[in-house]
């Protein structure tokens, strides 16, 4: 089973390992968080990256960060190897629940369904009248429609 490592500006990697946990609960073994809090060394960073990774104890790790060039990813770079650690950046929640379902795949096709989760959950929503509802389309005065 491989484990899942994100590294974010604080509190993204928490607040992203909460949502997987709401629907994974299980899933808390394999997956760390490392927020990244303004001001901290990289290389305290970097240490406590490498004690998640080796407290998780999995043969392979995905590190998932938020921003190419940030500090989290520049971090992340000097934890992979390419054979036993993977690293992707651009976390977002589909992507993270697509490699917890996955989990169990090889390394690269962890890194390819992440990918796919990633830019898959991106999508346009387009607004539509509700089923069996007629859309007003004259302006009324007298009616006034307020979100509360």
């Amino acid at each position: 089973m491989n484990g899942i490592l994100v590294i974010a500006h604080a509190p993204l990697a928490s607040a992203l390992r909460q949502c997987v946990l709401h629907v994974f609960p299980d899933a808390g073994g394999h997956v760390s968080a490392l927020d990244v809090p303004p001001n901290q060394p990289p290389s305290e960073t970097l240490a406590q990256a490498r004690q998640l990774i080796a407290l998780q104890g999995a043969p392979h790790t995905l590190v998932l960060t938020d921003l190419f060039g940030a500090t989290p990813c520049n971090v992340a770079s000097k934890l992979i190897d390419g054979l036993h650690t993977r690293l992707v950046t651009g976390v977002n929640l589909p992507m993270l629940l697509r490699a917890v379902s996955y989990r169990h795949e090889s390394l690269d096709a962890l890194v390819s369904r992440a990918m796919l989760g990633g830019t898959q959950g991106v999508m346009p929503v387009s607004v539509t009248a509700q089923q069996n509802q007629v859309r007003r389309t004259t302006h009324d005065q007298n009616h006034r429609d307020h979100q509360q």
